[in-house]
Parts: C-alpha cells; sequence; structure tokens
C-alpha cells in the first residue's frame, strides 16, 4: 500500500469532522496490534502529531499465543514501515506443510508459505516502534468515555476489540450485526513446536473434536481445541475448572502432542462471534480491526485485518482532504476485502461446525475437502503448491491421468452425463403462445455445442395459466412438443454425447408479469389471466393476488404435470426436472410463508410436501424408468420464519425417499423481502449438507463462475454436479473452453469436427521483447 505525506492541520483544537482536514489530536483506544500500528504509522508520518493509545492490560499482558501473518500483509507492513517489519522478520518462525490427520491417516500438502510469531512479541515489537516514535502508551487504564474522547480529540479510532465498548456506545450510528456461532473452542499452547500447521481430528464417544495448531516460536506452538456445543456438554467441558479443561484436551489429542501437556493463559472455553457494522464510522469516531469486523480464527485473519485496515486508514487519511472524506475512502477501500475475507471465514467456520458430515470421507478426499473449506484455496491453485498431493488425491478420486475432476463422468439412473457440467436453466421470455422457435433451437443447441455434459431448458410450463411471462415456453400442446423434438433431434444429432433436460414448472402467484427485461416481476399492463396459488398471498405490494387451490383444482393441476411429463418423454428429453424452487406454484406449497393452508396440504412439513410429492410421484408413473427425475428445490429462503436449512435436508429426504434421483440445490426467490448471502459459490454448502445427510446425488449451483471451482467442488466431494447459468450466456463454449486452458483432450468432452480448429487459443501479439544476450557492467 503507497502512504504519501500531504497537506495537515496545525491547530490543536478539535473541529467539526467536515472542516478537519488531517487529524492532529488522535485517541486510539485498545492497544492490540491494530491499535498500536496505526499509532506508529500516524506518528511515522507526522511526527507533529499528538497520538495517545489507551489500554486497559498491563504491557506484558496478552491472550492467546501466536500468530499468524501472510505474504501478502507483510509486503504491506515492509513498504510501509521497514523497521517494523525487521524486527518481526527476525523473529518470525516460518513453515509451508500442513498435516491433516483422520481417522490414524495423516496426509501432508506443501508449499503454503506459512510465517508466525508469538502474539507477546508482536506487541513488544510495536510497543517499542510506538516509544521511539513518541507515541503515548497509557497501560492499565481504561480510555474515557468515547463520547468524551470524540469531544475532545480531532480522531478517535477504536481499536477495542470485538466486545467494543465504543460500538456499543454508539450502537445507533455503527449499527453492529452480531451472529453467535455453534460451536465452543478454547485457546492453549504446548512447550514445542509443530513441524506443520495441524488438524487433528478426534472422533470420541462424546461426538467429533478438532485440534487446530501451529508453531509459533522454536519451542512453542499454538493449539485450539474446538467442538460443537452438544459435544462439549455431552463431554462434560460445562463443569471443568480451566485446568480440567486443559489437561482434558491433553488426554483427549495425546496422540498429537506426543504424550506432552497443554498451558494455558487465562484461557476459557468461547463461542466464535462474527462482527458485521452498517456503518464503520461516526462523525470523528471509526472502528478498526475486530471492532469493526470478526473472521473465523481457522483462516487466520484476525491479526492479518487489523494491520491492513491501519495501513489503509493511514494511507485514506494522508490522501483526503478532510477527515470526512477519508473516512468515507477508509471504509469503502476496506469493506469489500473484508466481505470477501468473512465469506471465506464464514464458509471455513461452518465446515468445521459440520466436520462430521465429512468422516466418512476416503482420507485423501477429506484432506482435500478440509484445504478447499473456504474457496480462497482451490483445485488449481492447490496444484500449484503441491503438484503430488494433488494428483494422489484425483488418483483416490478416480479421475484418468490427465483428467480434471469436471471431465469425469457422472451416471443418474440409464443415463451417463460424460462431465460434470450442467448449463443451468434460464428462462428465455422468447416464445410465441408457449412455442419454442428459433431463437430456442440456436440457444440451446450452441450450448450443447459448446461441450456441457447437460444442458437443461428454461422453466417450461404445464398450462397456458402457469406461465410467468407471455414469452414463456410451455408442454401443453402438441405444438409445443414438436416444437421441442426439433430442439431434441438437434442435439442428439449435432452434439452426440450431451444430454438435455426438461424443467417442468407453473407459476404459481409469480404469474401474469412482464418480460423480464420490461420489469421483473412487474404485471402485465393489461392481459392479465387469473392466478392460483398454496394461498391467496401476492408476491410483493401491487402484485396480482391468487386465489386458493381448491382440492379439485390441485387435482387438475397434478395433472397437468403429468401431460406435460408425458409429452416431454414422447419427445426425447435424457431427464425431467420438477421445478419446486423459487417461489413458483410446488415451492409455494413448501415454504411456510407462502402456505398458510389449515387443510391436509398446509401446516407442518410433513403436510407442506404432501402435494409436491403427489406431483412427483405421478409424474413418475409416465416418466421413463431408465430416465432419471430430478427436483429443484430452495434450499433456505433468506428470510425469517421461511425454510431452513434443517428443513430443506427433509424436503430432499422425502423426495429421495420417492424415488428422485438428484436434487437440485438453489436457495431464495420465494419472497421478494429476502436477504440473500450472495458470494462466490454461496449456495453450495446447503447442496455440500444435503449430499452427506441424505446420500443423495446434487447439482450445486449460484455464481460458480470458473472451471476451476467446479474442480474444486466435485474433487472435494461437496457436489456431484456444477450448474452454470451467466457463465454460458458469456460464453456458450464455456465447457470447451475450461477443457482447452486445461490442455484436455479426453473423453470428457469433444470439440464439434467444424470446430476442431478453434481448440486451441488463437496467438496473440506479442507482449514481451527479447531478453539481452550481453549485460553491460561499467
Amino acid at each position: 500500500m503507497r502512504l504519501r505525506r500531504g497537506a495537515r492541520s496545525t491547530t490543536n483544537n478539535p473541529q467539526p469532522q467536515g472542516k478537519i482536514t488531517h487529524p492532529h489530536r488522535t485517541a486510539i483506544i485498545g492497544g492490540g496490534p491494530g491499535g498500536l500500528y496505526t499509532a506508529a504509522l500516524l506518528k511515522r508520518l507526522d511526527p507533529t502529531r499528538e497520538i495517545t493509545v489507551w489500554e486497559r492490560n498491563a504491557p506484558d499482558t496478552t491472550f492467546g499465543f501466536g500468530v499468524v501473518l501472510s505474504d501478502e500483509t507483510l509486503g504491506g507492513i515492509e513498504h510501509a514501515d521497514p523497521v517494523v517489519y525487521e524486527a518481526l522478520k527476525a523473529d518470525f518462525i516460518r513453515w509451508d506443510d500442513i498435516h491433516i490427520t483422520h481417522r490414524n491417516t495423516r496426509h501432508t500438502s506443501g508449499g503454503h508459505r506459512f510465517a508466525a510469531l508469538g502474539r507477546q512479541r508482536l506487541l513488544e515489537i510495536l510497543h517499542a516502534r510506538c516509544r521511539s516514535l513518541g507515541v503515548e502508551l497509557r497501560f492499565s487504564t481504561e480510555a474515557p468515555y468515547p463520547a468524551w474522547l470524540a469531544e475532545t480529540y480531532d480522531l478517535v479510532i477504536a481499536a477495542d476489540g470485538v466486545h467494543s465498548a465504543t460500538r456499543e456506545a454508539f450502537a445507533g450510528a455503527f449499527r453492529p450485526h452480531v451472529t453467535t456461532h455453534r460451536c465452543r473452542y478454547i485457546w492453549l499452547a504446548a512447550d514445542f513446536a509443530f513441524d506443520a500447521f495441524r488438524f487433528e481430528i478426534a472422533e470420541t464417544e462424546h461426538g467429533v473434536m478438532q485440534l487446530h495448531g501451529y508453531p509459533y516460536a522454536a519451542d512453542a506452538s499454538t493449539v485450539i481445541v474446538e467442538m460443537r456445543e452438544e459435544v462439549w456438554r455431552a463431554a462434560g467441558f460445562d463443569g471443568m475448572d480451566e485446568r480440567e479443561s486443559v489437561e482434558r484436551c491433553a488426554k483427549i489429542f495425546t496422540d498429537a502432542l506426543g504424550g506432552r501437556p497443554l498451558k494455558s493463559n487465562n484461557s476459557a472455553w468461547t463461542t466464535f462471534r462474527t462482527v458485521v457494522n452498517e456503518h464503520w464510522s461516526h462523525d470523528n469516531v471509526v472502528l478498526l480491526g475486530d471492532a469493526a469486523h470478526t473472521a473465523h480464527f481457522s483462516i487466520g485473519s484476525g491479526t492479518k485485518l487489523a494491520v491492513e485496515d491501519a495501513l489503509a486508514l493511514a494511507a485514506c487519511l494522508e490522501e483526503q482532504p478532510t477527515l470526512a472524506e477519508a473516512l468515507t475512502a477508509y471504509e469503502e477501500e476496506r469493506r469489500p476485502v473484508v466481505a470477501s475475507t468473512q465469506r471465506a471465514a464464514r464458509a471455513s467456520l461452518e465446515w468445521f461446525e459440520n466436520v462430521g458430515l465429512y468422516l466418512r470421507q476416503p482420507p485423501r478426499q477429506f484432506a482435500f475437502n478440509l484445504l478447499t473449506r473456504s474457496r480462497r484455496v482451490t483445485h488449481d491453485n492447490l496444484r500449484l503448491r503441491d503438484a503430488h498431493f494433488t494428483t494422489a488425491v484425483e488418483r483416490a478420486f478416480g479421475c484418468p491421468p490427465g483428467t480434471p475432476p469436471m471431465f469425469t463422468p457422472f451416471r443418474l439412473r440409464g443415463l451417463t452425463l460424460r462431465n460434470r457440467v450442467v448449463v443451468s436453466p434460464m428462462d428465455m421470455y422468447s416464445a410465441t403462445d408457449g412455442v419454442p422457435g428459433d431463437f430456442h433451437l440456436v440457444h440451446l443447441g450452441a450450448r450443447a455445442l459448446g461441450g456441457a455434459g447437460l444442458v437443461m431448458t428454461e422453466m417450461v410450463c404445464v398450462s397456458e395459466q402457469g406461465r410467468i411471462t407471455p414469452g414463456c415456453t410451455g408442454l401443453y400442446t402438441g405444438r409445443q412438443a414438436e416444437a421441442w423434438r426439433r430442439i431434441i433431434r438437434f442435439v442428439h444429432a449435432q452434439a452426440p454425447g450431451t444430454a438435455i433436460g426438461v424443467q417442468l414448472g407453473h407459476s404459481g402467484r409469480k404469474g401474469s408479469t412482464r418480460l423480464m427485461w420490461e420489469g421483473i416481476d412487474e404485471p402485465l399492463p393489461e392481459g392479465n389471466w387469473p392466478l392460483v396459488a398454496a394461498s391467496p398471498l401476492p408476491y410483493k405490494p401491487g402484485s396480482q393476488t391468487p386465489r386458493q387451490l381448491s382440492r379439485a383444482q390441485l387435482t387438475d393441476i397434478r395433472e397437468q404435470f403429468t401431460s406435460a411429463a408425458w409429452r416431454a418423454a414422447r419427445a426425447g428429453f435424457d431427464l425431467l426436472e420438477l421445478h419446486c424452487a423459487h417461489g413458483y406454484l410446488l415451492s409455494g406449497f413448501l415454504s411456510p410463508l407462502t402456505n398458510l393452508r389449515t387443510d391436509a396440504y398446509g401446516g407442518s412439513l410433513e403436510k407442506r410436501l404432501r402435494f409436491p410429492l403427489e406431483v412427483f410421484d405421478s409424474v413418475r408413473t409416465v416418466w421413463p424408468e431408465e430416465r432419471p427425475l430430478t427436483v429443484r428445490v430452495s434450499a433456505t429462503d433468506w428470510a425469517e420464519g421461511g425454510t431452513t436449512a434443517d428443513e430443506a435436508v427433509e424436503i430432499a429426504r422425502a423426495f429421495a425417499a420417492h424415488g428422485a434421483d438428484a436434487i437440485d440445490v438453489s436457495t431464495g426467490q420465494v419472497v421478494a423481502e429476502e436477504r440473500p448471502g450472495f458470494g462466490r459459490s454461496y449456495q453450495t454448502p446447503f447442496a455440500d449438507r444435503i449430499r452427506h445427510e441424505v446420500g443423495i446425488p446434487v447439482i450445486a449451483v449460484g455464481a460458480i463462475s470458473s472451471w476451476d471451482d467446479v474442480n474444486s467442488l466435485i474433487l472435494a466431494g461437496r457436489t456431484d454436479l456444477c450448474a452454470l447459468a451467466r457463465p454460458h450466456l458469456y460464453d456458450p463454449h464455456w465447457t470447451l473452453h475450461a477443457a482447452a486452458e486445461q490442455g484436455y483432450e479426453g473423453p470428457g468432452v469433444g470439440w464439434p469436427a467444424p470446430y476442431r480448429a478453434g481448440s486451441r487459443r488463437p496467438q496473440a501479439g506479442r507482449t514481451d521483447a527479447p531478453k539481452p544476450r550481453l549485460e553491460l557492467r561499467s
């Protein structure tokens, strides 16, 4: 990060925030690494600044033991303050390996480049640097009340940790959201250095426990013991004092510790809390580090984020003309980085919360799954770090030599897909009277030629009343079926090896709306048709209110699905998917937010499942036995009171019991007031859980954008197939290009004969220059 000098105020008097240029008097609450490093940076950039740090503990008091920093963070420190960097460098312990022990089998992955040192030593270095620069450090002293500091100082930096009193004092402005998670953990240490980052899994009579350990000195290691709350209680830890807990942990992990003891430092069992703030500053008060955000310790980012916050805040204070603009720039710079880290940390945290799901995985796959849990380490990235390890995992998975996981075949009932890529259903809204035309032939034909193992149609409606828009396709007339037959014949003839599937659905309360690009989910300006649904609830304000379906109407709609499935089978589709997601009719029965019925089709989950299962069973009677039948579900409504992840498992279990061959796991779009947790591969954890708890194949979908993601998810065992939508709109030949970029030419993908000349990336103009043959020295 680049730091530069700028103009600064010469007054010692506090000013309204908008008028302060570069604050002169700065109060920092909290003497942890983030607060101390911020103080050192600001004082180094302007020695005339008056900077005071309040720390309620003594200078030699610290919690935890070791701190891990990345090369990226160290690079920022080296550039901003070489003195601190050199001091850190002298004490760092560096290593490359990760050891993962699962059911008495250890696997090692190398090339990870870790650097750690003791937290106490880190604080000593920062104390010395602050003193040498003239920062006033007030130890064993509670900071004055934040409001008083805000009135007295130009700038107040709250680096007072996860339990920040400053954040709570101005909670109405910062608007914090704190989530408490399901595991208990305790920070301990060992008087010897592990030879690698260690993950040890212990399967006890009370449940699964895990150890995270890493060296931080030549003769010391950090050890974190973690387990779910119910396991912690069953093991009796809730009734033990500190000494008893430490001794019990050492006994449980005696093999990992070589029989040596553990030690504590006022260690206590706690639960991790994820802190998110809607705003990071209020007037001249700004949050930094854990006060602003937390990320689970399993990705080692707490100190890293705090140090990077310090670098960014110092830079913005130098670069911006006013304090207000500096604090805005600081938040704008750091928020997306922190959000990305918190998504990765949440994925890692949830993986360890649910580690019991993966215990039956083969040891190598378990190790790969653990290493890629946060989605920051991927298949391709891990291959660069340790090709030998990655190749061993692929071999154990069943990948032939030189075959990426995505190009391994997969069998569903009588259908064998040649690779794991699915073109996800995407509504095109381009039909006339429900009849797919030339556009659909080109659209689906192009994606079939593009190499995917399975190409899915958009949601094909089972009746005219069941359309979403006037442009939706259908399978309720013979003319529509014949048009689909034309497309299927093209796919089978011109893209041999690619299967084509149909998704059948009914719009329910989300029907009779405009084409997507004319106003998504907006009612038609004219020509509306009546809607029906599980309950008479409009999708959103201004939407049409549907009629609640009677028993006779339920029978009619079930027969519409059955007739459409019969036509789909006659047309030649290879696979059928029943659409029970996204708030359409069948999904509307499943969600407690959209099904308020008091008859046999509403109330408990068992009753809400009744009609979708009746439709499924009826469709199965006419769908050929050898062809797979899958179901798409919304695994969460992303809304309070809606379908939960636990219920999604039971929904999947019910469909599996009725003969579903796979569950296509999506989320949301059930209620307009949803608050989705968007992010890379953000829906995959729901598919992962259903796969392992129900034991049914799953299709993962949702922000899976790269072939590296597909390889990672497949090889880790989190999904069986990956469905991609927008990437296939951007590039119809996405799968072919994924093969070319990985140098793969095997049976998992085939270039159409007319396209083979394009199977290598076109040459581009040279961007390098010939290297000099001679080097002249003066």
